[in-house]
C-alpha cells in the first residue's frame, strides 16, 4: 500500500511540474502578444551550431567513469597506506572524484558548443 502512495506522489509531482511549465509559458506568450510583440520571437529562424548530444553524453559518461575509477584507486591507497577507515575512504573519494569528473565534463561540454 505504501508503494502505491509513493508512486502516486511521484507522478503527481511530475504532472504538477509539467503543468506549471506549460501554463507559465502559455501566459508569458499571451502577454507578449497582447503588448504587440511579434509571434516570430518564439521561433528561431537561424540554426545554432551546437555539438551533437551524443558527443556531450559520451564525454560526460566517460569522465564520470574515469572519476569513479580514480576514486576507487585513491581510496585503496588511502585505506592501505594511510589507515583511513574503509567506510570513509571509499564512498568519500569515489563520490568526490566522480563529481570532479562531471564538473570537468561540464566545462568541456561548454567548449564543444
Amino acid at each position: 500500500m505504501e508503494g502505491v502512495i509513493v508512486v502516486a506522489i511521484i507522478f503527481g509531482a511530475l504532472f504538477g511540474v509539467i503543468y506549471l511549465f506549460v501554463t507559465a509559458r502559455h501566459k508569458e506568450r499571451l502577454s507578449l502578444i497582447e503588448k504587440g510583440a511579434d509571434a516570430s520571437i518564439f521561433y528561431s529562424t537561424h540554426k545554432r551550431k551546437t555539438a551533437p548530444i551524443w558527443k556531450i553524453l559520451v564525454l560526460n559518461i566517460s569522465l564520470l567513469l574515469m572519476g569513479i575509477g580514480i576514486g576507487i584507486f585513491v581510496a585503496g591507497i588511502l585505506h592501505k597506506n594511510f589507515n583511513v577507515e574503509f567506510q570513509v575512504a571509499f564512498p568519500g573519494t569515489i563520490f568526490t572524484l566522480a563529481g570532479v569528473g562531471l564538473f570537468i565534463g561540464f566545462y568541456l561540454s561548454k567548449k564543444l558548443d
